[in-house]
């Protein structure tokens, strides 16, 4: 049986104390304030806590922890909140982690040390005052250690693999209130567990290895949507034999009208390939000479530096309702292909923004990573699509056109989920294949009575 209340609301005065010893602040649901203190980064999910505590140092993570325990109540770790969807926080203390947003970098052994409020794209600007790079996902808004511990899928994938394997050591805060440090030497079931899997702590720090990028070239080149199931297919024919120095996608791109969206594209639709290629400009060139072939409208990629990569996927930079999609090919065969194109031009798909297909492979395929639960991804292609809700009637339309692109593709699927994109609960197995049984064991051996909700979480006997 869970020990640990999962819908009530508590007088104020079961939180005096907690508030009284508190670094940061305490908010309560008759409070003014606690709509904006309860809503996450991705506005489309309606988090209903019974507290929550903005943490201003790993301290007040602790002692939240302790006095939720007093109470009989779990405790959900969250940093910004684009991984929302996946945490039941109902009835439970939200611990908002941005207060722990400290980055700094030791350029020496090419190690950062981050903190559970530090973004993407935080850490990728200071790693670039040294001369360094991280391995990051796409979106320079999300939390480093949500991405990262969920495996962290982007520019440097094919060369670099998943973030989670550039982890070198953990630090956070267990369900007793304790402070615990795992790494390859102490805790090795926690800090195999945390890389890819769950980690059953609040996690308020990472410590990641850092890389010397060399020469890039990045951006985007556009096509009028027309144009789709020829660029579609020249991607394809392109990616075969690439250098793993190379990684890219292909989507469908529809802007909305809005103010905010540059004059050229706005209320458009075009066809993108998306690129960064860690290679010299003259080899670029010739690489890119086939697609270029094409004549696209829109051509930006150019010399840069790893930190100007943040921009270039589009992620919005501020928090929206959007609801997405994902299925992982396990190859990118032509006929995959062309259930990608059909899919991307049916009239369903016109309530999503962005279609796209990413290729994967080189040094996240299989057998590549090593040392976390979760280090590689069993599949060539990653097909993620997304719509955005501004108003809440437009959500139906949005999933069931979602929902006919994974439909479209699923002939092609792998086995596997992709945690990062995995914007709803999905069944544990799907997310951590083989590694599944040893995770609910050490899960249990560290949260027995589940007081930490966590994204995605493993069932454990005991709960």
């Amino acid at each position: 049986m869970h020990l640990f209340r999962r819908s009530q609301v508590l007088p104020g005065e079961e939180f005096a104390a907690l508030r009284s010893r508190l670094h940061g602040r305490l908010h309560l649901p008759f409070e003014a304030g606690w709509d904006a203190a309860r809503t996450a980064w991705q506005l489309a999910v309606d988090q209903r806590p019974v507290a929550v505590v903005e943490a201003a140092d790993v301290v007040d993570v602790s002692l939240t922890v302790r006095e939720a325990r007093r109470l009989g109540l779990a405790v959900a770790p969250q940093s910004t909140g684009h991984g929302a969807g996946t945490i039941d926080a109902s009835g439970a203390v939200l611990v908002r982690t941005r207060g722990l947003d400290a980055v700094a970098v030791d350029p020496g052994p090419a190690v950062a040390r981050v903190g559970s409020g530090a973004t993407a794209g935080a850490l990728a600007e200071a790693a670039q005052r040294h001369g360094l790079a991280a391995v990051l996902g796409m979106a320079p808004s999300v939390g480093v250690v949500g991405m990262t511990l969920g495996g962290g899928l982007g520019w440097f994938a094919r060369s670099h693999g998943l973030a989670a394997n550039s982890v070198t050591a953990i630090e956070g805060i267990d369900a007793t209130g304790a402070v615990v440090r795992a790494d390859a030497s102490h805790h090795p079931d926690l800090f195999w567990a945390a890389r890819g899997g769950v980690a059953p702590i609040i996690v308020t720090a990472l410590e990641v290895s850092l890389h010397r990028i060399g020469d890039l070239q990045a951006g985007t080149l556009m096509w009028p949507i027309e144009a789709t199931a020829e660029v579609v297919r020249a991607w394809g024919a392109w990616i075969t034999g690439l250098p793993e120095a190379v990684t890219s996608l292909v989507r469908v791109l529809r802007f909305p009208p809005a103010p905010g969206i540059p004059e050229p594209v706005r209320g458009r639709s075009f066809v993108a390939v998306e690129a960064a290629l860690q290679i010299s400009p003259p080899e670029a060139e010739d690489l890119l000479a086939p697609l270029r072939a094409l004549n696209p409208v829109m051509d930006t990629i150019h010399p840069m530096a790893p930190v100007d990569l943040g921009p270039l996927h589009g992620d919005p930079p501020d928090p929206s309702p959007a609801i997405g999609s994902s299925v992982l090919l396990k190859e990118i065969s032509p006929a995959a292909l062309e259930a990608f194109i059909t899919a991307a031009l049916a009239e369903p798909s016109e309530a999503l923004v962005s279609v796209e297909l990413r290729h994967l492979a080189g040094a996240v395929a299989p057998g590549r990573g090593t040392g976390g639960a979760v280090c590689d991804v069993d599949g060539e292609g990653l097909v993620y699509c997304v719509g955005m809700i501004p108003a809440p009637q437009l959500a139906a339309a949005v999933t069931s056109a979602a929902g006919a692109v994974v439909d479209a593709v699923g002939p092609f699927a792998s086995a596997r989920v992709v945690k990062n994109f995995a914007e709803r609960p999905v069944d544990a197995a799907a997310l951590y294949g083989p590694a599944t049984d040893r995770l609910g064991r050490i899960v249990e051996s560290w949260d027995p009575h589940g007081m930490i909700r966590v994204g995605h979480p493993i069932p454990v006997a005991s709960v």
